[in-house]
Order: structure tokens, then C-alpha cells, then sequence
């Protein structure tokens, strides 16, 4: 027989119903003291509340009934449960440590506890709650699901899907575990696996909103774009206020360079949930692509203090291009790593091995086949001293893509594709292996496998070459680089210990050919005569502060022209546009389509001079029209990125070309293009260095790096500490 509902909760229940809260509070605290101690219908009206989005209202009823009523478990419970669903994580914990202590071994209590703990990134006690739960009774589903999403967020993806799979075989209709089972399963490259599993879970509900992304996600990185969009288009249409949707639907259409689209869907993901990790910044590299400058200024006055206030916001490598301040992208390094490759130690302490007749060094990356990273390396990996050092490539990706993958292969004692492998295998893998030193390639760039050097892969972790600027990771102790990139004063922006090359840390590839076509200005589009300045960096580094500078330097230099990357069609229009407002012809600005690297390489000798970009610097693509034969004018900033050329310039004996304010730049670039004959004379120096200076001396970086490797490795073996290493030049 049902209790009737007294007549002030019948009030109270009115006032909910009516939406007129005018005094709920005192009818509600009135109504519980009159009421006692009969407290039933009062957690019911608090429970119902809650099922029906009235959170706040639920909140108050349970925090009136904890002060109020005697201490009991299903208040406290509900309460947790009310902040859980509103996100107030530490609230939620602190009301179920309360019911627990009252009944340390409830079940429903422990494993919102841990569903809780997963939620604040706390995983590792979320599992040592669950425990608890799983040791008295193995057969409770949400235990076993909650366990799963913990050990996938510590990258223990093995352990993840045994979780998911013995949660479906006590219960095969759990959606929830069908479908965070694909997560793990990515993870470890198990892309057909993950994708059966989401449509497992669609069978059991196709509108599933979680399964349906889950869905979409695995068709994204399967790179089945199309099918990912129509994935995501049918979540916005049943759920038009999905945020997630609107911010993954955002990276697929930016992997498609249909940027604008993206734009408008990162627009659309923040502006239904402005805390969404990393979419701002997203949002605001897309506009870079597309040199989309309209609100520039206040997008990174915005990011700025967001950083600073330790927001998750951007990812580290697009802040390189757009904000020259190592101290915050150190910050922005250091909440990145925390976030999403914290320091796992699943694996346990590395234990140290026997010293071995050679130093094991691995070099791990995604880029081992023709991508830039691998032009600059691969005659480094050719040329290392085989007697001193065993070489072991690990390849996050299976690229076929003919003489340069093979020719890296080719470089190592050993090469491993690990592609299909979480990063916690190839962690264990190379401990395995012995590895003495592992050097990431790869940093926070595309494809990166950062996880691995979180589990500890080797006793010395290096963060080399692909990545310019810090990783902010406890758990990676040196970074490689020379005193143009690093100046001593800024070894504190880096969470790293420097190694410092003696003259730059980029190596170059002696054997790079370069195309016997000749190009005639008439075929790509130039004038036959004028000065043709050029910046063949993506479009992204082109800020509107160095545009400003270059439309100076064209009027100032009669029939001058600028030929620059032709990276998409908008971008192109855009730059266009942004010329003629600042009363420059768009047909001075000409574009270059892509080529293969030996006919680019060749093309560029048509050029007169290379303008660099500030705050992101020409890399590979300053060595490349260096070895062109084309010199390069930068002007240096304060980050690693932003000082580069400067390091490549220093390297090949061309100082001159090294500027320190844009206004010096500017008049230097005006100077040279009115000076015919000052040009020729750093021409003709430039050909001669670039066989005699360091730049493009192979051997000679390759004697240094091993060096760096053997210092590292000497500290280590003696139980030293990772410090500052400078490596003398011979």
C-alpha cells in the first residue's frame, strides 16, 4: 500500500510543475522538517527530478535532506548522482565517500564512485575502487564496463577489451560495452574489429548517439571519410545540439581540406559547448589554412589567456604557427601531455640492462618513407657507425611508396611495423628489444604515437627533429638542437634537457636530386622580367603581420612579384584579396602548384629570393631552396620554430640573411632587390658553401649526433641524471 504524499510535498511537487520557484527552497526545507521522520516521498520527488533534467531542484531537495534528516545512504547515493549528471565531479565524490562511509562495501556507490574517478582522469583509482567490487563479485556488467574505460585511457588496450568482453558475455545486449569495446580497438590499429563492434551495438539501438560516433570515429580513421560525414549527418539530424558531432563532423571535413565547412563546424561545436577540449584551436587552424584573417587579433588575444589559465584549448603544434612565446607553448605542451599522454606506469620501472658491445637506438615515427622528415634523416640512419650503434627503425604506418621506404628500410639492422600495435606493446617491444635510446621522430605532429614514450619504451627518450618545440612531457629527457634554436637563456621553456649540435640540429640529405628540367618563366606562370621574391611554406605559417611586411616590399620594388605554395584554391583567393587591400594587384601574387621535390627543387632557381615566415620558419623547405641555390631571408623570433632558417643560414656561412625585427627584414629584402649585384655576391657564396659550410655535410652530423647518443648514454649507464649536453664542433 502506497504512503499518501503529504500536503506540503503535494505544494512543493505544485510549484515544480507550475515553474514558479518563488520560494521553493523554504517550502521545500519547511515541508521536510514537518514530515519527519517519513522521508521516502521526499527522495522519490528528488529522484524524479532528476530523471527529468531538474537537476538543480534534485540537488536541493538531497543537500536539504542530508542536513536535515538522519544520515542515510540513498540521499547521500542520489546526491552524487545528481552532481555526476551536472559535471560537478569533485561534489559527486565527495557525497559518495560520505555513503561509503557508511556502507564501505555498497556496489552501486563504488562503481559511480569509479565512473566518477574515470570522469576526473583519475583511472588508476578508479581501478583500485573497482577492484574492490570485482574481488567479491565477478559478475556485475557496469563494474567490468567502467573497468574497461579506465584501462583504456591508461593505454592498456588488451586489458580494456577483455573488461568489454566479459561485461557482453554476462550480458550480450550491453550496448554500452559493445560499443566502447571499438575504442581499445583502434587504438591498437584493430580498425574492422572496432568497426564490427559499433554495428553490433546499432543493431542492438541505431540511435545511439555514443555508438553512432564511435561509429563515425572508426570510419574517420579508416580515413572512409564520406561514410564518417554521413555518419555524423544523421547524429545532427536526430540530435541538432550534439556538440561532439558538430566538433568530430569538424576534423573530418578539415582532413578533406574543405575547410570552410570545418570552420562552420567547430563554430557550431563551441557555441553549443565553448569548454569542448582542443576545438578553438582547431577551429582557428583551419582559418589559417585558408588565411581566413578576419578575426585573427582577438582569436589569439583569447587563446592567449586561455592558456595561461591552463585551458585546453589548442593542440601544441598549431600554437607553434600562430603565437611566438615559448613560455606558453611549454604550457601549452605541459596541459596537452597531462591530458592525453600522462606518464603511465603500466608497465612498471624500466629496469636497466647489461651495457651491450653496441648502443641500440631506435628511431620511431610514422614519416619513415617520402615525407620531409625523411628527406632531411636518411642518409643519418645510412651513415651510422654500425660498429658502435645497432639500428632499429619502428614504423607507425605501412606505406609502400617505393625508393625512399625503401631505402630507409634498407638503413636499419631492423625495421618493425607497428601500426596494428597499442602503444603499451610497442613500449614493452622495445623494451624487449633492449632499446638503449628511443628517439621520437614525431613529437605532436600528425600520426604520433606519444603514448609509446609514456609507458617508458627506453631508459634515454628523445624528442628529435619532427616536432620544433617542447613536448612538455615528464617522461621525454632531451630534446636535440643547436644555440640559434635553443639560446641558453630559454632552456627553462623547454621541460626537456638540451642537447646542443654544434652547428645546426638539422641534418640534410648530401644525395637530394635535383631535376635536369629546365623551367623557363613563361611555364609557371612568372614574369619574364622583374624580381620574383617567393615563400613556398604551407599556407598556415603565413600570418598577417609577415603579409603586411611582404605588400610593403612589393611596393617599394617596381615589378616585383610574389610566387608562393599553391595549397588550396581558397587560401589562394584569400591572399588575392588581402593584397589588393593593402593595394597590391592580385596578379603580382602567383601561385605554384604541387611538383615532385627534384622538379620543385629545380623550379625554384627561377626565384630571386625566399621570404621566410615568422613565427613558424621555413624547415625542410629552407634547406631545400638552400640546396637550390636559393638564398633565404628570415628574421628570428624567440621560439625554436621561429629560428630555424636562422640556424640553417648560420650553418651554411649566410649570417647576413639572419634579421632581427621585421622592419630590418623589410628593408634588407628591399635592399637586395634594388641591388642586383649584392644578391649575386650571396648567390655565388651561397654555391660554394653549400658543399664546404656544415649545413650539408652528412658525415659531419652524423659523428656529432652519435656523440649526443653516446654522452646520453654514458650519463645513464653511470646513473646519472639527464642534463645539459653540448657536443664541441670538430
Amino acid at each position: 500500500m502506497n504512503t499518501p504524499a503529504s500536503a506540503s510535498l503535494l505544494k512543493v511537487v505544485g510549484l515544480i510543475k507550475s515553474g514558479s520557484l518563488d520560494g521553493f527552497e523554504h517550502e521545500v526545507e519547511v515541508g521536510m522538517k514537518s514530515d519527519l521522520p517519513d522521508i521516502q516521498g521526499w527522495i522519490n520527488l528528488g529522484i524524479a527530478c532528476a530523471q527529468h533534467n531538474r537537476l538543480n531542484e534534485a540537488v536541493l531537495i538531497f543537500k536539504l535532506l542530508r542536513s536535515i534528516a538522519e544520515p542515510d545512504l540513498r540521499v547521500l547515493y542520489n546526491l552524487g548522482l545528481a552532481y555526476a549528471i551536472q559535471g560537478k565531479l569533485h561534489e559527486a565524490l565527495e557525497a559518495y565517500n560520505s555513503a561509503l562511509e557508511m556502507n564501505p562495501v555498497d556496489t552501486e556507490t563504488l562503481i559511480n564512485k569509479a565512473s566518477v574517478l574515470n570522469d576526473m582522469g583519475a583511472h588508476a583509482q578508479a581501478l583500485d575502487v573497482l577492484e574492490m567490487v570485482l574481488a567479491s563479485e565477478r559478475g556485475i556488467p557496469e563494474a567490468l564496463l567502467n573497468q574497461g574505460i579506465a584501462y583504456n585511457h591508461l593505454a592498456l588496450y588488451p586489458q580494456a577489451i577483455a573488461a568489454y568482453d566479459e561485461a557482453i558475455r554476462l550480458r550480450p545486449d550491453y550496448l554500452e560495452a559493445w560499443s566502447n569495446k571499438s575504442v581499445p580497438l583502434n587504438n591498437m590499429g584493430r580498425h574492422q574489429q572496432a568497426l564490427d563492434a559499433c554495428r553490433h551495438a546499432l543493431r542492438l539501438n541505431s540511435g545511439d548517439v555514443n555508438a553512432n560516433l564511435n561509429l563515425g570515429n572508426t570510419l574517420f580513421l579508416q580515413k572512409d571519410y564520406t561514410r564518417a560525414l554521413d555518419v555524423y549527418d544523421l547524429v545532427l539530424n536526430k540530435n541538432p545540439e550534439c556538440a561532439e558531432a558538430y566538433a568530430v563532423k569538424g576534423k573530418v571535413l578539415h582532413a578533406l581540406q574543405r575547410y570552410d565547412l570545418a570552420i562552420a563546424s567547430y563554430d557550431a561545436a563551441l557555441k553549443l559547448d565553448p569548454s569542448q577540449n582542443w576545438v578553438l584551436g582547431q577551429s582557428l587552424h583551419a582559418k589559417m589554412e585558408i588565411c581566413q584573417w578576419n578575426s585573427v587579433d582577438n582569436d589569439l588575444q583569447r587563446l592567449e589567456g586561455l592558456i595561461e589559465a591552463g585551458k585546453k584549448v589548442i593542440l601544441p603544434f598549431p600554437l607553434l604557427g600562430l603565437i611566438d612565446h615559448p613560455g606558453l607553448q611549454k604550457s601549452c605542451a605541459e596541459i596537452y601531455a597531462k591530458q592525453e599522454f600522462p606518464k603511465n606506469p603500466s608497465l612498471g620501472i624500466s629496469q636497466p640492462w647489461p651495457k651491450g658491445d653496441k648502443i641500440k637506438i631506435a628511431y620511431y615515427s610514422a614519416d619513415l618513407h617520402a615525407h620531409a622528415v625523411a628527406y632531411l634523416i636518411a642518409e643519418i640512419f645510412e651513415l651510422h657507425d654500425r660498429a658502435a650503434f645497432e639500428m632499429i627503425g619502428i614504423s607507425f604506418a605501412q606505406i609502400q611508396d617505393g625508393l625512399m621506404r625503401d631505402r630507409i628500410v634498407k638503413a636499419f639492422d631492423q625495421f618493425i611495423e607497428v601500426d596494428s600495435m597499442g602503444d603499451a606493446e610497442v613500449a614493452q617491444l622495445s623494451r624487449d628489444l633492449k632499446v638503449d635510446i628511443a628517439i621520437d621522430l614525431m613529437g605532436y605532429t600528425q600520426n604520433s604515437r606519444t603514448g609509446i614514450f609514456a609507458h617508458r619504451a627506453a631508459p634515454v627518450q628523445i624528442n628529435y627533429l619532427g616536432y620544433p618545440g617542447t613536448m612538455g612531457a615528464e617522461y621525454m629527457d632531451y630534446i636535440i638542437a643547436d644555440k640559434v634554436v635553443i639560446p641558453s637563456d630559454s632552456q627553462a621553456d623547454y621541460s626537456e634537457k638540451v642537447i646542443y649540435l654544434p652547428h645546426s640540429y638539422q641534418p640534410n640529405d648530401s644525395r637530394k636530386q635535383i631535376s635536369d628540367r629546365r623551367f623557363t618563366r613563361e611555364e609557371v606562370g612568372l614574369p619574364e622580367d622583374g624580381f620574383v621574391f617567393c615563400c613556398f611554406n604551407n599556407n598556415y605559417k603565413i600570418l598577417p603581420e609577415v603579409f603586411d611586411v611582404w605588400m610593403r616590399i612589393l611596393h617599394a620594388v617596381d615589378n616585383s612579384v610574389l610566387w608562393l605554395f599553391d595549397a588550396n584554391p581558397t587560401a589562394s583567393q584569400n591572399l588575392k584579396a588581402e593584397a589588393v587591400k593593402r593595394g597590391i594587384s592580385e596578379s603580382r601574387l602567383i601561385f605554384a602548384p604541387k611538383l615532385p621535390l627534384g622538379e620543385h627543387l629545380a623550379r625554384q632557381r627561377l626565384a630571386d629570393l625566399f621570404l621566410d615566415t615568422l613565427p613558424y620558419n621555413a624547415h625542410t623547405t629552407a634547406s631545400d631552396a638552400l640546396w637550390a641555390g636559393l638564398p633565404i631571408l628570415t628574421c628570428t623570433g624567440k621560439s625554436f620554430a621561429s629560428r630555424v632558417a636562422a640556424s640553417l643560414l648560420s650553418a651554411v656561412g649566410l649570417q647576413e640573411l639572419i634579421t632581427d625585427s621585421l622592419e630590418a627584414y623589410a628593408a634588407k629584402a628591399i635592399a637586395l632587390a634594388k641591388n642586383p649585384a649584392d644578391l649575386k655576391i650571396i648567390k655565388e657564396k651561397l654555391a660554394k658553401n653549400r658543399l664546404t659550410e656544415p649545413l650539408f655535410n652528412s658525415e659531419l652530423m652524423a659523428k656529432s649526433i652519435e656523440k649526443a647518443y653516446k654522452a646520453v648514454h654514458a650519463r645513464y649507464i653511470s646513473g646519472l641524471e639527464p642534463e645539459m649536453i653540448e657536443i664541441p664542433a670538430e
